[in-house]
């Protein structure tokens, strides 16, 4: 049997993150046939972003090697002793906007966001422009990526509960829908 049921802690993280106001909208899982890694992907947003125009989808994925070294580590503990916090699952939360008409500055964008997202989200703003044809104006299409890493020693031991993420998140999103109106030109 599992040290850890991955599939319960993705429950767990949907169910977190419904106490942290977000609304889930669908769900994946992936499984590579052939090294057998796995991702878990969760479409969620704020309540109060429904009618759209924010996306955002968390991503957990899963490295069996890194899985299977730490149920080796843990099964080979007595049964008083912590495992060693060395085990780690990427955690990535993206954030995607439709193409803006008045799309904002980047830097000034990182920086506000930066400020958001504080120390423990760090976020990375990007953005490509696209043209429909060569006489078009360009449509810039806006993505924020946060990267974290989940600790497997804190899972196994529930304390992996990532309350400051979601409530750093939500603040995100937030800031978002408050400027997509501008971005989109629709006041």
């Amino acid at each position: 049997m599992a040290v850890i049921d991955v599939a319960g802690y993705v429950a767990e993280l949907k169910d977190h993150a419904v106490g942290h106001t977000f609304h889930v909208h669908d769900e994946r899982h992936f499984v590579e046939t052939y090294s057998l890694r796995q991702a878990w992907e969760v479409d969620l947003h704020p309540e109060e972003g429904c009618e759209g125009p924010l996306d955002l989808h968390l991503s957990l994925e899963v490295d069996p090697r890194v899985l299977l070294a730490f149920e080796d580590v843990v099964n080979a503990l007595d049964d008083d002793d912590n495992p060693p916090d060395e085990f780690h699952f990427p955690l990535t939360f993206t954030w995607a906007l439709p193409p803006l008409p008045n799309g904002p500055d980047l830097l000034l964008l990182a920086t506000e966001l930066a400020g958001v997202g504080g120390p423990d989200l760090p976020l990375e703003v990007s953005a490509i422009d696209s043209y429909g044809s060569v006489t078009d104006a360009p449509e810039r299409s806006l993505t924020i990526v946060a990267r974290l890493q989940v600790s497997l020693a804190q899972v196994l031991q529930g304390e992996e509960a990532l309350c400051e993420t979601f409530d750093r998140c939500l603040a995100v999103s937030r800031y978002l829908l408050e400027w997509a109106p501008a971005w989109l030109g629709e006041t």
